[in-house]
């Protein structure tokens, strides 16, 4: 549908699409980015975590160092994170938004321990990937992005935002 001469955003319709603010379109690029490189580290070491897992006579013996466990551990994880980018991306909740931030927080904590085992790749990779999902986080606080959230992702509420 073409635009309203008398304003960029008046007289569209959305047809059930949610206009987003610049910030979370970053957002989104930018985590659903890390998502994609963190899949990519996970595959190019497979080999590796698969040999430290099994080398673990208790982890072995638990059935943790199974092809499927670890596989399965990895979607559920992915799963997670795409449900995350969901809420925030396409329902504009604050819920979803601190959740993914305090498990930021909680990997950040846990970042030291898990870099000293680590392979130099998967460990510049690593670090790439937090600092992506740093980035993604920064834009979810920005101003046009916290008037989204508190339109709750209506367009309608204030145009203002997405200009």
């Amino acid at each position: 549908m073409a635009p309203n001469p008398s304003g960029p955003y008046e007289g569209w319709e959305t047809k059930g699409i949610t206009m987003q603010p610049q910030s979370i379109v970053n957002f989104s690029r930018i985590y659903l980015g890390s998502l994609a490189l963190g899949i990519g580290n996970f595959i190019a070491s497979y080999d590796s975590v698969m040999a430290e897992l099994q080398a673990d006579p208790v982890v072995a013996e638990m059935g943790f160092a199974s092809l499927g466990f670890v596989l399965g551990t990895a979607a559920i994880g992915w799963g997670i994170s795409l449900l995350i980018w969901f809420f925030i991306a396409r329902r504009a909740s604050k819920i979803a938004k601190w959740i993914l931030v305090a498990l930021t927080a909680l990997g950040l904590a846990m970042l030291p321990s898990s870099l000293a085992t680590m392979p130099t790749v998967s460990l510049v990779v690593t670090l790439v990937i937090t600092a992506m999902q740093l980035v993604a986080i920064y834009f979810l606080f920005r101003p046009d992005a916290r008037a989204w959230f508190d339109s709750k992702g209506d367009p309608a509420a204030d145009i203002s935002t997405f200009e």
